[in-house]
């Protein structure tokens, strides 16, 4: 099946891009879902090399922990400055088209800042490097939520479990290669690994915009954001939840390996196993997440993970022993693993494209915006002691958590399945909504001194 071009089209390269989707073969829900996989995976890998890289970038550059942070502002504003025009681009030309380009722009501006030999041209490549993997950010996550409707069951936490795992390969191959390689190099090779596998997917990723079954049933039961205004200050809840966590992955990324070398005395190849380490538990409790939330409701999960990510971070950041330390960053990670991937997925749903540029920006500003400010930090008070601001706001994820309220349930799942949900004073048995389902309103409470409610929710019906 192949959809018409619109005869309005007033830009060529739109509507080039339009004739190539037309054209496009339905994708299959296994390949396509496999597709998206490795999209994330891709997507981590990415970031996981350049993560590795950071303290030989910063040594090329001449930039110390100050310099450092201004480089890294400009990959957090860079990627917030792409969230929301991706969101457009995803209504425009097609979820799985965005996917496919925004992926290609973020293998390809990955070598820049390996480029770079002076700050200016570090600032310059990451701001393009940031720009394209904020794009991947939204995009990807937008198709895993209509992934998650066409197979009607979760699947989100699974995708970003292959995000930490493809930022674990990187990681590990990052520590690896820079015992061999210059980072110039190491970056342009992982560029055209990214390019290759980009050309292997955009078929499929495409495909997904033409897709006969997932256009009969946006037919059958709307996209929430068309049953009513979308529910903005819902969303900016749930993504500020997700940012308040994302800030210590981005710290960690961007600052652990520094700290472990640093204050440590850690070789190259063990300052990069402290982040291999946080990706991998990230990727074994996102992978166990459907069985936990089922185990211990979604409220307990978010704010007990949250609580030992706290626990974690004051380990690594007070110890003196490496073993200590890394064992620290094992704990955030598994504290961390399903805050981020459960709360992008219910907004999602709740808004769609749209829905999760607006959570995914307020998310990211946490993930991208730490970085800077544990630079600031570290310049004036000492990096353990920027790190430890991780654990503040790991507990503060967990006061957000327990500040929200209501019967709301995000995710779509196969008939007949019974889970506990996050919002609630305890976890609360629910039937999950079944395909094809109409959409109702719901109300949530937002805890706070005036008591107030958040009545613009829209939530996926309840059985």
């Amino acid at each position: 099946m192949s959809r018409p071009v619109s005869s309005s089209a007033r830009d060529p390269i739109v509507a080039l891009l339009r004739v190539a989707v037309a054209h496009a073969t339905p994708s299959s829900l296994r390949r396509l879902h496999l597709t998206v996989a490795v999209l994330f995976a891709l997507d981590g890998f990415l970031f996981g090399s350049w993560a590795a890289r950071v303290p030989d970038v910063s040594a090329q550059t001449g930039a110390g922990h100050t310099a450092l942070g201004v480089a890294l502002l400009c990959l957090s504003l860079g990627a917030l400055a792409c969230m929301q025009l991706t969101g457009a681009l995803c209504a425009r030309l097609g979820t799985g088209l965005t996917c496919a380009l925004a992926g290609a722009a973020a293998a390809a501006t990955a070598v820049l800042p390996g480029l770079a030999g002076s700050l200016p041209a570090l600032c310059a490549g990451l701001l393009f490097f940031g720009a394209a993997t904020g794009a991947v950010n939204v995009a990807a996550n937008s198709l895993g939520v209509q992934v998650e409707e066409r197979a009607g069951r979760p699947l989100l936490s699974g995708l970003h479990a292959a995000f930490s795992g493809g930022g674990l390969l990187g990681a590990l191959l990052g520590g690896v290669a820079s015992a061999a390689l210059g980072v110039g190099a190491h970056l342009g090779a992982v560029a055209v690994l990214g390019l290759g596998v980009i050309v292997w997917a955009a078929p499929t990723l495409i495909g997904a915009d033409v897709d006969p079954s997932a256009a009969r049933q946006r037919a059958e039961c709307p996209a929430p954001q068309s049953a009513g205004p979308r529910p903005t200050a819902v969303l900016v809840v749930l993504g500020a939840v997700a940012g308040a966590t994302a800030y210590g992955e981005g710290a960690l990324s961007d600052w652990g390996a520094l700290h472990l070398r640093e204050h440590l005395a850690a070789t190259p190849a063990l300052a990069a196993a402290g982040y291999a380490g946080f990706s991998s538990a990230m990727a074994a409790g996102r992978l166990a997440g459907g069985r936990l939330v089922a185990a211990l409701g979604e409220r307990r999960l978010l704010v007990g993970g949250a609580l030992l990510a706290a626990g974690g971070v004051l380990a690594a950041v007070t110890t003196t022993s490496l073993p200590i330390a890394l064992l620290g960053f094992v704990v955030v990670g598994l504290g961390l693993a399903n805050v981020f991937p459960l709360a992008i997925a219910r907004a999602g749903a709740l808004g769609g494209p749209s829905g999760v540029a607006l959570s995914t920006t307020v998310g990211y500003t946490g993930l991208l915006g730490g970085p800077p400010v544990i630079g600031f930090l570290a310049e004036h008070a000492g990096l353990p002691t920027a790190l430890g601001t991780v654990a503040l706001l790991a507990v503060l994820a967990a006061v957000l958590v327990l500040g929200v309220e209501g019967p709301a349930l995000r995710r779509p799942t196969v008939p007949g399945w019974i889970q506990p949900v996050a919002f609630g004073l305890r976890p609360v048995g629910v039937a999950l909504r079944r395909p094809g389902q109409a959409l109702r309103p719901a109300v949530v409470k937002v805890r706070g001194a005036g008591g107030s409610y958040v009545r613009d929710l829209r939530a996926l019906a309840l059985d």
